[in-house]
């Protein structure tokens, strides 16, 4: 079914993002900061690369999943959130381009897959 499709592409958008990013900030870290900042900056990314595992598994197993899509994209969401939140406290980074290139994904994808999924669970339903 349609819906379920673009349930699963998202997923796998947010996996690639996720793997990708979590991998890349665990790698680079935080250095030019205190060593708390560097130390929670490179937990957090092994929480975001660990996300993108669960994306897969969703994907995967989407029949018998649900609730962990809605988990994942209310996660997904909370992260652009905290962006927002970022950038009307401490600016917005350079290249400004960029950095809402970042948000525009964290806002709209769990917003799709939230009406993809209510969509596909209505047609599990009947």
């Amino acid at each position: 079914m349609t819906s379920q499709k673009i349930v699963q592409t998202c997923l796998y958008l947010v996996a690639g993002i996720a793997l990708f990013g979590g991998a890349l900030q665990m790698y680079l870290g935080e250095p030019e900061t205190t060593p708390r900042l560097d130390n929670v900056h490179r937990f957090m990314a092994g929480v975001y690369f660990s996300s993108g595992l669960i994306a897969i598994y969703a994907a995967r197993t989407i029949l018998m999943q649900s609730t962990l899509i809605y988990l994942l994209a209310f996660a997904v969401f909370l992260g652009g959130t905290g962006r927002i939140i970022s950038m009307s406290i401490v600016g917005l980074p350079e290249p400004h381009s960029l950095w809402l290139l970042y948000l525009t994904p964290e806002l709209l994808v769990p917003l799709v897959m939230i009406i993809a999924q209510r969509k596909t669970d209505k047609i599990l339903k009947k």
